[in-house]
């Protein structure tokens, strides 16, 4: 890619920010889905930070078992420590250990992105969470306890700590949702939190984010056989039920669901529509009704007609230019681009490049930070 690579050079001239990095990702063999996952989460500057903090101080430490974060953080540390400014790396040690750890990335099939995100920011939660359990149990034990006239010091039921921990992937990612639920006899509202790191929409044709959100969090009635049981009237009762976001994540992760199930034709089926997402996002269905206010740093694009086949593309936006990145090749594009991959208004179109994936930063984390 060296021609490829002094023309993005060219193009950005003295613009090009300093101490960036722009590489593309070898594929090896339909891993697209994984080089445009990787790619958006490369540009998404705090987590990137935090994790080659975390790599710096892991090397000093001592030598554990290979795992996905190390592998992640050693192929993000290969790409930010280039001499160049431009070219291309092999993932290959993050793909293998990827195929090793999952049976399910193991085929040559293709592969969906989401899944693939999702199983990702997972597994980088267990690691981090196993590391501070043992941490916490070698600190425990090479320390004698405290004595206290009231007995230890935090007292663990069963040795397990009680509050769980919260890992700077967390910080990053994870949102809280409320689940409110109201009898409508007696108005009782039962409202139940759950923690997600992305939120993952219904579209309609000719629609936009908004929209979409908009109707994630509309009031369903539960009614007939759906009726909710409502502990304070002791039984089965009509009720109203809506999903609210009681705390947005600093990074928003919105997962399209381009891919719908179809009874007729008892298999899956892409929904090309056109949906529109801003550059610059309010969220407004929070519980606290107070609009929080997101920028899209990242687009992950599914190309191709079917779910079963295709490729995965990303558009980043980085020190203000937009990036295009398909596997190996990087380019520059201009944010009216960005458009193109709303989706198709029309049911049969040549176009086939569609959003999938959006990755927003909180304006107020950029603010803090």
């Amino acid at each position: 890619m060296g021609a490829a690579g002094s023309k993005l050079e060219k193009a950005l001239g003295d613009q090009f920010p300093e101490g960036e990095r722009y590489f593309g990702l070898e594929n090896f063999g339909n891993t697209c889905y994984c080089n445009s996952v990787l790619q958006a989460l490369y540009f998404c500057v705090p987590f990137r930070e935090q994790l080659l903090e975390y790599y710096s101080n892991y090397k000093n430490g001592v030598d554990t078992e290979d795992n996905l974060l190390i592998c992640l953080a050693d192929l993000f540390t290969q790409i930010s420590s280039q001499k160049k400014k431009t070219g291309v790396i092999a993932p290959k040690r993050f793909v293998q250990r990827l195929k090793k750890q999952n049976e399910l990335f193991r085929s040559y099939m293709h592969q969906d992105a989401h899944e693939f995100l999702n199983f990702l920011l997972n597994e980088l939660v267990d690691i981090l969470e196993k590391e501070a359990r043992t941490a916490k149990i070698e600190a425990d034990t090479s320390s004698p306890p405290e004595k206290t006239a009231n007995g230890p010091k935090n007292p663990q039921a069963n040795g397990v700590q009680k509050e769980p921990l919260v890992t700077w992937v967390h910080k990053n990612f994870q949102g809280i949702l409320t689940n409110e639920t109201r009898c409508l006899r007696c108005e009782t509202v039962t409202a139940r939190d759950e923690t997600s790191f992305d939120l993952s929409l219904d579209i309609e044709q000719n629609s936009s984010i908004t929209s979409c959100l908009k109707n994630f969090s509309s009031t369903e009635t539960l009614n007939a056989e759906d009726k909710f049981f409502c502990d304070k009237c002791c039984s089965l009762q009509e009720a109203q039920k809506r999903m609210k976001i009681k705390k947005p994540p600093h990074i928003l992760v919105i997962h399209l669901k381009r891919f719908k199930y179809i009874e007729q034709l008892g298999r899956y089926k892409k929904l090309s529509y056109r949906v529109v997402f801003p550059l610059e996002l309010k969220l407004s269905n929070t519980v606290e009704d107070a609009d929080s206010e997101y920028s899209l740093f990242a687009v992950v694009v599914h190309v191709g007609s079917g779910p079963n086949h295709g490729h995965y593309v990303s558009l980043v936006k980085s020190h203000n230019h937009w990036l295009f990145f398909d596997d190996e090749n990087v380019e520059m594009i201009d944010e009216s681009a960005v458009q193109t991959f709303f989706g198709s208004a029309q049911e049969y179109s040549s176009n086939t490049d569609h959003g999938y994936i959006l990755f927003y930063e909180s304006l107020g984390a950029n603010k803090n930070s």
